[in-house]
């Protein structure tokens, strides 16, 4: 259904951002991210306890790229 639109201000659109004014049938944004993380670096919850005695997180990346957006 057709509307009209009044002034709009954008003051940032971030990377993986949509911005839309009027109709539409559907958005889809997309974005991808790589997170290396250590044992136990998750976790949450109240009184929760984490016992490791040496924690490393060894990370080998050839190709450097694993989910492409085009």
């Amino acid at each position: 259904m057709p509307a009209k639109v009044g002034a709009v201000k954008v003051n940032t659109i971030d990377n993986s951002s949509i911005f839309n004014i009027g109709d539409v049938y559907s958005m889809c944004p997309e974005s991808t991210a790589k997170t290396y993380a250590g044992g136990g670096s998750f976790n949450t919850g109240d009184r929760t306890r984490i016992r490791l005695g040496q924690s490393m997180t060894y990370v080998s990346d050839k190709d450097k790229f694993d989910q492409t957006i085009t």
